[in-house]
């Protein structure tokens, strides 16, 4: 056992030779200590804080209100949601992460997220994690998807199973930047599909990495309640600003 325990230390040694872990905030080389970010840096990521939308997490400005303005005038498919950050601390570290191969990242990110919102994630007792899955041909180009690393490092932590093939992308959807409410809403329909065998769970925690408008978490969240689920949450890295 101590030789196989070894044999792991050594790989990993090598691989962080090879390919050095970099910290999430400011993409310098990290040493070979096991720190995941630079003393310096963690504050850099703001945390969201009180006041926060009942719903979905958004900051609003009024302690009194309940719920921010996107989710007083559209109805959402979800139950309620969390995030960590606001996204425009993280949006350079959220980008290295989704498209630049810095996978490292998720260690950190699975980290802070488990210490800040593990208490509301046990609280709504989820029976799986599902990461918002991207088309087939996204994955062969980036060679991996950022909700399922995001996922796997959470649910390891909160000791909650991760289901990676219970829905998939059946549609090559054109990215939601740039695009309006409405349109966010049209370009997700029909999106995404799940495997109805799979859903014989009752509550669902979608994993994803942005939240903007909710239209992609609200489109996958709607195919899970017609699979038969009854309470489905969200968690996600960070918090954009309402369209």
């Amino acid at each position: 056992m101590r030789e196989k325990g070894s044999l792991k230390g050594v790989w990993e040694w090598i691989l962080d030779a090879v390919f050095p872990r970099r910290c999430p905030v400011c993409d310098e080389i990290l040493g070979t200590d096991g720190i995941r970010v630079c003393p310096g840096c963690r504050e850099a990521f703001q945390i969201l804080r009180e006041p926060i939308c009942r719903r979905c997490g958004k900051p609003i400005k009024d302690a009194e209100e309940e719920y921010c303005s996107d989710c007083l005038k559209r109805r959402h498919e979800f139950d309620q949601g969390a995030a960590l950050y606001e996204y425009a601390s993280v949006r350079e570290s959220i980008y290295r992460f989704k498209y630049m191969g810095r996978q490292e990242y998720k260690e950190f990110y699975g980290e802070e997220i488990s210490r800040y919102l593990g208490r509301q994630i046990r609280e709504w007792n989820a029976d799986l994690l599902l990461p918002v899955p991207i088309h087939a041909a996204r994955m062969r180009k980036r060679g991996y998807n950022q909700a399922e690393l995001l996922a796997e490092e959470i649910g390891r932590r909160l000791s909650i199973p991760v289901m990676k093939k219970t829905a998939w992308r059946v549609r090559k959807t054109v990215p939601q930047k740039g695009l309006n409410v409405s349109e966010r809403q049209n370009n997700l329909k029909k999106a995404f599909k799940i495997r109805q065998n799979d859903v014989k769970l009752k509550t669902i925690i979608i994993i994803d990495d942005i939240y903007t408008t909710g239209s992609t978490i609200d489109a996958l969240a709607g195919e899970c309640r017609r699979a038969g689920a009854e309470k489905v949450y969200f968690v996600v890295l960070a918090m954009g600003n309402s369209l």
